[in-house]
């Protein structure tokens, strides 16, 4: 009887130790890399309606990335990455995850020109938000979160008009509920089943 309570304890032990490692294993993964959560940026959205950053998805898990519209390469495969994440999260049936999308170029990307961005390429707007706003509030939050944009090459056409581009940092992030950066993916391309697996592992 002794040798039995002891391989059915050491078998509780052996389980016990599983689960505190598979949670400290979760936590690692998913640990604050830098918390928003007391910050308040003054922004616009694509309709023009005033947003405060990160406050406006409080209580949701939020996709976040960060764009300029006359982007060529990088940004256009970013948005195409978020449309998909969140396709794959509406399949999922997950709840309580928003997607927002910052222009750090506000100079030329007014909400007007956000919301054609959006139209033209068909996204679904229902929990998808676009934030523009005051340069220096935008290159505050850039600064905050160590998002880095260079103007870079530009182009003059003959008629004046001048097209300007960007290096820049190619990010998507994942926040948590309190605004919590939790994990950074590179943008342009991101393994979309990842970040759809740890959205669930957040919530």
């Amino acid at each position: 009887m002794p040798a039995k309570i002891s391989k059915l304890n050491m078998k509780k032990i052996f389980e016990l130790g599983l689960i505190v490692f598979t949670l400290n294993a979760c936590a690692e993964k998913f640990e604050v890399i830098d918390d928003l959560s007391k910050d308040n940026f003054s922004l616009i959205d694509q309709t023009s309606t005033p947003r405060n950053f990160p406050s406006i998805t409080k209580g949701k898990l939020t996709v976040v990335s960060y764009i300029f519209t006359n982007c060529p390469d990088i940004c256009p495969l970013t948005t195409n990455n978020m449309r998909m994440i969140q396709e794959k999260v509406k399949e999922a049936k997950l709840n309580d995850v928003e997607f927002v999308s910052i222009s750090f170029d506000p100079t030329q990307d007014k909400p007007e020109t956000l919301r054609k961005f959006a139209e033209v390429r068909n996204l679904d707007l229902s929990n998808w938000t676009f934030l523009t706003g005051d340069k220096l509030v935008v290159d505050s939050l850039m600064n905050r979160i160590g998002i880095l944009a260079v103007v870079s090459d530009s182009t003059v056409f003959k008629d004046g008009r001048k097209i300007y581009y960007y290096t820049h940092t190619d990010r998507i992030q994942l926040m948590d509920e309190e605004g919590k950066i939790r994990k950074n993916y590179k943008g342009s391309n991101i393994n979309v089943e990842e970040i759809v697996r740890d959205i669930k592992s957040l919530q």
